[in-house]
């Protein structure tokens, strides 16, 4: 499974997929699009299940967080 990573060089240092230029902001439009995992699958083949449940669990994570 890869990682969530947040590189000033990628994508403009937004938290993307180790190894892609996928961000997890593309991931959750794309979902909340109503694709389906599969159909992300099929247009991502450099994605796997868990790189999705990874992005989605580190959005989850980033809004829980106390705003100060």
């Amino acid at each position: 499974m890869k990682k969530i990573i947040a590189d000033p060089k990628i994508m403009l240092g937004k938290p993307t997929v180790e190894g892609t230029r996928i961000t997890v902001e593309q991931i959750l439009t794309l979902l909340a699009q109503r694709l389906t995992v599969d159909e992300i699958l099929e247009d991502f083949p450099q994605l796997r299940k868990a790189d999705i449940r990874t992005a989605v669990e580190y959005a989850a994570k980033a809004v829980a967080k106390p705003q100060i």
